[in-house]
């Protein structure tokens, strides 16, 4: 963007359909996708006394919303419990097999248990102009898979995962002309 044009030079709105998320301990996950979203980020805020009004300052620590996964549970319910096993290895797995595998060369088992991941966004044309990195992730929470004898249509189920994670990072692919 030109000093003297404050203006977008692409009047196109950002399409809602074009991601793809990739994580590397749930890769089954991934084709299945339905919705992602940004996380929001929280700045904290400090107040200030004045004799007249206590004035907000800016704080000094982030703090990111939970990264949520949207995904289509696979006939053989493979994507759904690679999620299912991995969180129960981090909670109360029944045997030593369930447990977090143990890298001999990892210094943390910590990371063992965590996993990054990629959000990419797509522009309306499906070309990649964004990528999201998300460091350290692990599931803290993974939705019921409903069954119903009822259903007059067939509504594909749905589950959803949550993560928390230590930081994400922001990539943009489209040639900045600032």
């Amino acid at each position: 963007m030109k000093p003297w044009n404050n203006q977008l030079d692409n009047r196109n709105y950002l399409s809602p359909v074009g991601f793809k998320f990739t994580i590397t301990k749930a890769p089954k996950a991934d084709f299945f996708s339905n919705s992602a979203s940004i996380p929001g980020i929280n700045l904290g805020y400090a107040a200030q006394p004045t004799y007249l009004k206590d004035l907000p300052v800016p704080g000094d620590k982030l703090t990111y919303a939970d990264f949520s996964l949207r995904f289509f549970v696979d006939e053989n319910l493979e994507n759904y419990l690679q999620i299912e096993r991995w969180m129960r290895s981090l909670g109360y797995p029944e045997t030593l097999g369930e447990a977090v595998s143990l890298d001999p060369n990892a210094d943390d088992i910590l990371l063992n248990s965590r996993s990054d991941g990629t959000l990419i966004v797509y522009n309306s044309s499906f070309n990649a102009i964004a990528k999201i990195f998300f460091r350290d992730m692990f599931p803290v929470s993974l939705t019921s898979v409903p069954f119903t004898a009822s259903a007059t249509d067939i509504n594909y189920i749905m589950a959803t995962a949550t993560f928390k994670y230590t930081i994400f990072n922001v990539e943009t692919l489209t040639k900045d002309e600032s």
